[in-house]
């Protein structure tokens, strides 16, 4: 109805899986990799969890277009089956005939697919079970899940079990009569929702994919879906779809933060109001309150003894603070220079806003300036304090240093005050603009390449040592091949652009990984 109006060959945000639409964020890029990983571990189990509409289902589907020519998988969708049930649903699946009485024996079961299993360990190939929904089976089921990983020879398990679910998972798993299948999973790993900055590109690749000719979403629209689905994918695509549909009975070319609300109520099946509305008319109700009071006093004639003290009221705890109620309080100490004193100060480091520029400063100190946009993984692997600048409702911008981050929290200072923000309300009012400073092994940052040679390069290679545990005395002041390899399996080992140039920003991750003494560090919160 609505993609010839904007433009689109097709709509871009159904819930059908369909595999031109991938979109691996950060997140979903590591699970991936994990999944893939425990493919070829030596056994036991791998758990991934998360919640309903996180992208659970496209990782197995991606997992299965990925896997190597080597691996032959059992894929179990149905959960809800007797622990006969499930090891005929793994022979069915591994195309293992089983006949006759031993359908209705376990033991001849297992030793058939033993007997498979060792024949397809003798041919070099492995063998995996991917159960999907894994937290609806029965104690029963899973104990006989446990038993299959006894299925081994003397060096190496033949059964790799991978167990895909959501969070109840991890409950289930954490029972007393299962502890025994708990210790032997090996990799565990939790898939969790977008953040803000991978949910706007989740959007604009699904629609680029649908042949959008511009952007049809803005900036704040985007924020608000967002904060609306929680990051998650499921729940983007719905209220994104029926956004579009809005905009389309509007007449109007680009969907707008109301309209996102008004999608999202429908879905919802309630009005939904502005992020930033509850404190705003919190504050106009107790300016309404002021008002009411001196009108009172005025109409009295000023005279007269005081009203009688309300009655008593019991105490009420006190909400969390907020980001945007922290940043009103202290919106002196949010502006540019204050955020570069206070993360000059983290170097111990002068900073005068009158002596020219920022970055300038910092190099007379044998600093340098990274700025970039990233996620709070970003801010994690380079795991230094930072100015985050956060835009405010009425499109105010305001700075503050993030010098602490945790899972669910991050310390934010302005001035010298500073709060513990959770992520989520962070979220609202951060779009990935960072900066940070470092030091770098040189006076001037730069690139190191293949053919350069000199104590930077010698730095470089003793920095890769000590990340892998190794010592290394002296070394070689030449950006050899080897060199280059080793580079390589830095940058890939950490997400970052593999060239096998050692660019500012693997400078920097080998330079916070190496701990340089008297460089302040991101260290993480409690929360």
């Amino acid at each position: 109805m609505y993609t010839s109006f904007f433009g689109l060959a097709e709509k871009p945000f159904a819930i059908t899986p369909d595999p031109r639409y991938l979109f691996l964020s950060e997140r979903h890029a590591e699970a991936l990799a994990h999944l893939l990983y425990g493919v070829d571990d030596a056994g036991g189990f791998v758990q991934l969890t998360g919640e309903v509409g996180t992208g659970k289902t496209t990782m197995v589907r991606s997992l299965l277009a990925q896997l190597p020519a080597h691996a032959d998988v059992a894929l179990i969708l149905n959960p809800r089956v007797t622990p006969e049930e499930f090891l005929l649903e793994i022979c069915d699946e591994l195309h293992l005939a089983v006949t006759g009485g031993e359908r209705t024996s376990i033991k001849a079961t297992v030793d058939r697919l033993n007997a498979y299993l060792l024949d397809a360990h003798a041919r070099g190939r492995r063998v995996v079970v991917i159960v999907d929904e894994a937290q609806q089976l029965s104690a029963d089921v899973l104990e006989q899940v446990r038993l299959l990983t006894n299925l081994e020879t003397a060096t190496q398990k033949l059964l790799q079990i991978i167990l895909v679910g959501q969070p109840e998972l991890r409950d289930v798993l954490a029972r007393n009569d299962l502890r025994q299948l708990a210790q032997r999973i090996t990799g565990r790993y939790h898939l969790a929702p977008l953040a803000q900055l991978e949910s706007a590109a989740y959007v604009r690749h699904r629609l680029k994919v649908a042949g959008a000719p511009g952007e049809i979403f803005t900036p704040r629209a985007l924020a608000e879906l967002h904060r609306l689905a929680r990051g998650v994918p499921r729940l983007i695509n719905v209220i994104a779809d029926r956004a579009l549909l809005g905009a389309y009975t509007a007449e109007q070319r680009q969907v707008t933060p109301a309209l996102v609300r008004r999608a999202a109520g429908e879905v919802d099946g309630r009005r939904l109001t502005p992020s930033w509305l509850g404190w705003a008319l919190a504050g106009s109700a107790l300016a309404a309150a002021v008002v009411l009071a001196v009108s009172l006093h005025a109409a009295q004639g000023g005279r007269g003894p005081a009203p009688a003290a309300p009655p008593p009221v019991a105490a009420v705890p006190a909400a969390p603070p907020t980001v945007a109620a922290f940043l009103a309080s202290h919106a002196q100490d949010t502006s540019t220079d204050a955020a570069f004193a206070r993360l000059f100060a983290l170097w111990k480091a002068p900073y005068d806003p009158a002596a020219g520029r920022a970055c300038e400063q910092a190099s007379a100190h044998g600093l340098d300036c990274l700025g970039e946009k990233g996620t709070f993984a970003r801010l994690k692997l380079l795991n230094r304090p930072a100015i985050l600048a956060l835009s405010m409702p009425g499109g105010t911008e305001q700075q503050v240093v993030v010098v602490s981050l945790g899972e669910r929290t991050a310390r934010l200072a302005a001035g010298p005050a500073t709060m513990d923000a959770d992520l989520l309300d962070l979220q609202r009012y951060w779009y990935g603009d960072f900066l940070l400073l470092w030091r770098p092994p040189v006076p001037q940052a730069r690139l190191l390449r293949p053919g350069m040679h000199g104590a930077e390069v010698r730095w470089l290679r003793q920095g890769l040592a000590a990340v892998r545990g190794e010592q290394l005395l002296g070394g070689s002041d030449v950006y050899d091949r080897d060199l280059v390899h080793l580079v390589e399996e830095f940058q890939r080992s950490h997400r970052l652009t593999v060239d096998g140039i050692a660019g500012e920003q693997t400078q920097i991750v080998i330079d916070a990984l190496v701990a340089t003494p008297g460089a302040p560090t991101l260290q993480a919160t409690g929360g």
